[in-house]
């Protein structure tokens, strides 16, 4: 009988344990959308994203997350746009040069869907945000032997919040840029 129990035991302490990862900055993007003039999208993107995550494939509620992002790798396709993205009125990447997340919470909100809670912090302001996960997907090997898995996410920000309120309003009675940011995640993952 105590032999089973601790064959039992053993078994269950296996399965038990989270597995820890970290971020493939080289295949891994942070993703964001705005309006401008109220009338047309400007998409961007951060690279430098890195960081480590422990996942338990059969508990999500151990799942933990802490992650960068470097905000001087700001991409928009436009390399004014994206210089004035860096001054003081937005990103402030000399004073601030990473955004930092750290999770709260993981739910398991659907198979195959997590909703992640955690704290967000741009420009020394921190706030709660929830994020919408799809994956993570299933373990793969890639040519170098490494154990990969991936993971897309989805959340909305109000810039203001995290005090970037630059914006002028126009003759008409609009603003330059709306309020409310679509964040994109795209993340690959590295067993360590």
């Amino acid at each position: 009988m105590k032999l089973r129990w601790l064959i039992f035991s053993l078994i269950a302490s296996l399965h038990a344990e989270p597995v820890s990862w970290r971020i493939d900055p080289l295949h891994s993007s942070a993703q964001f959308s705005v309006k401008h003039l109220m009338i047309s999208t400007v998409r961007g993107q951060f690279g430098g994203v890195k960081g480590s995550v422990l996942y338990d494939p059969k508990n999500a509620a151990a799942t933990t997350v802490e992650a960068t992002i470097d905000c001087s790798t700001v991409n928009t396709g436009e390399p004014k746009r994206d210089a004035d993205l860096k001054t003081a009125e937005f990103f402030d990447v000399k004073r601030y040069p990473v955004m930092k997340f750290k999770s709260k919470r993981v739910e398991t909100a659907a198979p195959g869907n997590l909703k992640l809670t955690g704290d967000l912090t741009i420009n020394a302001v921190t706030r709660e945000v929830v994020l919408d996960l799809e994956g993570p997907s299933p373990q793969i090997r890639d040519a170098q032997g490494r154990d990969k898995i991936g993971v897309s996410g989805v959340t909305k920000i109000s810039r203001k919040e995290f005090g970037i309120t630059y914006n002028p309003i126009l003759e008409t009675g609009g603003v330059t840029v709306s309020d409310e940011v679509s964040i994109i995640l795209e993340i690959e993952l590295i067993k360590n």
